[in-house]
């Protein structure tokens, strides 16, 4: 069993005491005092003199093992390649599955925004990939800069088909126009389901793409954003500029 990142077991073991969730599926880890073969980030925390490490699922299975309860390695996983840039509203979070950005947020720190990643996909592979997401991360600084430029990005946002309903309307709210969540119930043909509507707007897993601070209440004020009200306001300054 040979890895470029992982290629003995002194490194295998040092993901696992890590709990790397990009050791996912790259190796697995068997317990053989308790039976059973573990994901390198499972939450357990077996003895190094009782763990033995495999290529495959397979392997640890031939070996007598079962799959582990708690972290379930027999789950096929998606792989999320993510990534951090700065830009002048703090950093930016950007992750991308093999058919488009999944997600994108806002923040102060790496580790809180990271820390959500992992929170919101338990069941992926999270691969650091700065280098590789290179031209994303320079699409969202221009982007945050120029809130009314419209990059040419593959898009992978996963949701319910009204929170999607809802995402694709918020896509088509042109820069520097503003509207409300019954705006937005009535585009989509809910009318009454203005309520709805601002739940999905709250989970919009893409930050600017999708463009949410753009809703704002009925009266005009500015209604809530995950990201700060603060990056809100600045946000629609940049596109009434």
């Amino acid at each position: 069993m040979t890895d470029p990142i992982y290629p003995n077991d002194d490194a295998r073991w040092a993901a696992a005491r890590a709990k790397d969730r990009a050791a996912e599926g790259v190796f697995y880890m068997g317990v053989h005092t308790t039976g059973v073969y573990c994901l390198a980030s499972c939450g357990g925390r077996p003895l190094r003199k009782n763990v033995r490490f495999y290529a495959t699922r397979e392997d640890a299975r031939a070996a007598g093992l079962r799959a582990c309860l708690r972290c379930k390695p027999d789950i096929n996983r998606e792989t999320l390649r993510w990534g951090t840039v700065e830009t002048t509203l703090g950093l930016a979070l950007v992750a991308r599955s093999d058919a488009g950005l999944r997600l994108v947020t806002l923040g102060d720190d790496v580790e809180t925004l990271k820390a959500d990643l992992e929170k919101r996909f338990k069941h992926a592979r999270i691969v650091p990939d700065a280098d590789g997401l290179a031209a994303d991360l320079k699409a969202m600084v221009d982007l945050v800069d120029r809130p009314d430029h419209r990059p040419s990005l593959p898009i992978d946002d996963q949701g319910t088909e009204l929170q999607k309903a809802v995402w694709a309307a918020l896509r088509e709210i042109p820069a520097g126009e503003t509207v409300s969540y019954g705006d937005i119930a009535r585009a989509i043909g809910r009318p009454s389901a203005f309520r709805a509507v601002a739940q999905a707007c709250g989970a919009n897993p893409l930050a600017v793409i999708t463009p949410c601070h753009r809703v704002v209440r009925s009266d005009g004020g500015l209604s809530g954003y995950r990201w700060g009200v603060e990056r809100k306001r600045a946000l629609l300054a940049r596109e009434a500029a």
